[in-house]
């Protein structure tokens, strides 16, 4: 059976409890999410990687803060001139565009989520990864059943604690289902842990240091940022040269296994049971 890998990478805080920094102007999420490949189209996305890399020097991992802030490795940037600085985003944007993969997450509004669930739960709210996890796995899942494919969920190593966490949801999945499977949610149409098992290859924590894990985190900013800010360009990118999961998605698929944005409308049923 063809085998596609989903390299996920988180942004934000998990804590449904933090404040946002006095920086974290425009916005304030947490997010799971990143890149999904074809196992065959792989190694094409890691020889553009590396090749990028080695054309501008780099010898450590593409970070999309450090070069958004021109910080620590990613300093160098702040020293070209507009020419040289116009070139290297414009090759990093050729990076993205030419790699073989879409984008897809789940983007929780920390505000939203506190808004709806703290008079009803308090302390006893989820973690936001706890909400986040099970959809972008379940979307993933559904991506594989429509290609028939089974698909791997790689993630960016954290700590032991979080990882063990990840890979209790994960098993969980595979036995249970879908944690919020009733409800309003039976529009969103939720697997049944056999699928999971069936469509759900295989679980592993990845360095920075994997090109595929910076990929995912370069291409997941945008999924975030443009909850907030519509017009962000670099999210008009993804959109216009189709490295969005909606660009091959049926549209009839798109809300049940495209990009989920969570606890923004209060509206929204899957995000109304998530607690």
């Amino acid at each position: 059976m063809k085998t596609y890998n989903f390299y996920i990478d988180d942004s934000g805080t998990r804590d449904p409890d933090r404040k946002p920094h006095a920086s974290s102007f425009g916005g304030d999420w947490f997010a799971l999410g990143g890149v999904i490949v074809a196992s065959d189209d792989e190694e094409r996305a890691r020889e553009l990687h590396q090749a990028f890399c080695e054309s501008w020097n780099i010898t450590y991992p593409l970070h999309s803060v450090k070069i958004r802030h021109r910080s620590e490795n990613f300093a160098w940037i702040g020293q070209l001139d507009s020419g040289e600085t116009s070139r290297f985003f414009a090759e990093l944007d050729k990076l993205i565009q030419d790699c073989p993969v879409v984008a897809m997450a789940c983007v929780i509004d920390r505000p939203g989520y506190n808004t709806r669930y703290f008079e009803k739960y308090g302390e006893g709210r989820w973690s936001l990864c706890k909400t986040s996890f099970p959809i972008v796995a379940e979307r993933a899942a559904k991506f594989a059943r429509l290609m028939d494919a089974r698909i791997r969920l790689y993630i960016e190593r954290s700590d032991k604690k979080s990882e063990n966490l990840l890979r209790g949801y994960y098993d969980k999945l595979r036995a249970e289902g879908m944690p919020f499977a009733g409800g309003g949610n039976t529009k969103y149409a939720p697997l049944a842990a056999e699928e999971f098992k069936k469509r759900l290859y295989d679980l592993k924590f990845k360095f920075k240091s994997s090109p595929m894990v910076q990929l995912a985190d370069l291409m997941l900013y945008p999924l975030c940022k443009s909850a907030y800010a519509p017009a962000y360009r670099p999210m008009a990118m993804l959109r216009e040269q189709g490295k969005l999961i909606e660009a091959i998605l049926p549209s009839d698929m798109h809300a049940v296994c495209g990009t989920k944005y969570s606890c923004f409308d209060p509206a929204d049923p899957i995000s109304a049971s998530s607690k």
